[in-house]
């Protein structure tokens, strides 16, 4: 089982590569996390934001590996608490299939690539830029590795 973490955007600020990469370092061998970036498209005055997102929807579906679970994040998702979290990654660990989670760009996903998703999760209901989003989702996956594995980092 390998996830792979699927954000569309590059070059971000300092503060996120660093908080993304602290968690995902601190995931062990047997629960490898590889971070895709999908470069957005270009957004002008009067962008199509139908043919953008339809462009990054295509992008992301080419980083998809073959056979994998799809998690979208999206705010029309279902809620998942940490616990949750830790009892999809035992799941995952469980089934050995591949899992894909996708942070789509700043408009959202094209209905395609929602249509595609196995799962949308919620990460709150408040509006979260994308830096933070990735943040965030690095943080869970390692707290929930950690719960799954009784280890002390999260506590009740």
């Amino acid at each position: 089982m390998r996830i792979e973490l699927i954000s569309v955007g590059h070059k971000l600020p300092d503060w996120a590569e660093e908080g993304t990469q602290t968690y995902l370092k601190r995931l062990p061998a047997g629960c490898p996390v590889r971070l895709t970036e999908i470069p957005a498209a270009p957004r002008g005055k009067n962008a199509d934001i139908d043919r953008i997102k339809t462009m990054e929807a295509e992008r992301i579906e080419r980083a998809i590996p073959k056979g994998a679970r799809v998690i979208l994040f999206d705010e029309r998702g279902r809620d998942r608490d940490t616990r949750q979290w830790a009892a999809a990654m035992g799941d995952w660990l469980v089934e050995a299939r591949d899992v894909a989670l996708i942070i789509g760009g700043p408009d959202g996903v094209a209905k395609s690539l929602r249509q595609r998703a196995d799962e949308t999760w919620r990460l709150s209901a408040l509006t979260l830029p994308h830096p933070l989003v990735r943040v965030l989702v690095a943080e869970q996956l390692y707290r929930a590795w950690s719960l799954h594995q009784n280890h002390p980092y999260h506590r009740d």
